[in-house]
């Protein structure tokens, strides 16, 4: 079925297939549209909700924020990438930079780009435009975050780094065990943290609803993305998802009505309807 001929509720049942974890093709054959029509929608959604988000998350009165970046692999992995296309970005490592309202737990901002210290700068500027005020920032050890935030913020921030150390795992378990956390060592970086809040547990656990929200994230199987497009316009669907339109179980409203962006819990519908 054309893009174009879907109604808004086929457009939010399809919506709703794809933030719940399904991957394309389950959702292509969950709801009777073609691969090209659900892949239209992605783009379609995607932009209108990246849009939507980058002009509503401005001024946020966050006091704690936390962020990480999350690994995920595009076209191929890195060492299955061919020759000729080795080194371009898309191809290989893609690297998902995201922030976290520790209070709120609102989503204010994410990146998709390498781990470099270019991508860490644009994505901390970004954070810094929709802050309304000084906020106290957690990361972990990743050097590329020591410039971007000066580079972002200058001292106009509480910064405190958070590197966590692991065992090392038995032959055989690092495919699908976790390493096991045997400590944690804070360093204040920048102002004055407190220390009771340098933690990076709030993205740590949003890590886990990427995997588990976006099949693209999925470990170990043939879900991944194959165009970083088509990467990012499912990330920004997602969020406005996670950010409008589900409870948070800790919370009992979104994380948008909680941060005062939203006043009520948005339907897929209204996702949909975002579409021009």
């Amino acid at each position: 079925m054309d893009m174009n001929k879907l109604s808004v509720e086929r457009r939010a049942q399809i919506i709703s297939c794809l933030v719940e974890g399904n991957s394309v093709r389950a959702t292509c054959r969950m709801t009777n549209s073609s691969k090209d029509a659900v892949l239209k929608l992605v783009a379609d959604a995607g932009k209108a909700c990246l849009e939507y988000q980058r002009e509503h998350f401005r001024n946020l009165l966050c006091k704690r924020i936390q962020c990480d970046e999350i690994w995920s692999f595009v076209y191929a992995k890195a060492k299955n990438v061919p020759e000729e296309l080795r080194g371009q970005f898309g191809y290989g490592d893609v690297w998902t930079w995201t922030a976290i309202d520790a209070d709120t737990k609102l989503v204010p901002c994410w990146y998709v780009g390498t781990r470099g210290a270019q991508a860490a700068t644009t994505f901390m500027r970004d954070l810094a435009s929709r802050l309304a005020n000084r906020v106290q920032l957690t990361t972990d050890g990743h050097h590329a975050y020591l410039n971007a935030i000066d580079s972002a913020f200058a001292r106009d921030i509480d910064y405190a780094m958070l590197v966590k150390h692991y065992a090392a795992l038995q032959e055989g378990e690092t495919r699908y065990s976790p390493a096991v956390c045997t400590g944690c060592e804070k360093t204040e970086v920048r102002g004055r943290p407190d220390p009771d809040h340098i933690s990076t547990s709030y993205v740590e656990r949003q890590n886990l609803n990427m995997r588990m929200g976006m099949r693209r994230f999925t470990r170990l199987t043939n879900a991944f993305s194959k165009k970083v497009e088509n990467h990012g316009h499912a990330i920004a669907l997602f969020y406005m998802y996670y950010n409008f339109a589900r409870i948070h179980q800790t919370l009992r409203v979104t994380p948008a009505m909680e941060a005062g962006v939203s006043d009520h819990v948005w339907s897929i519908e209204e996702i949909a309807a975002l579409i021009p």
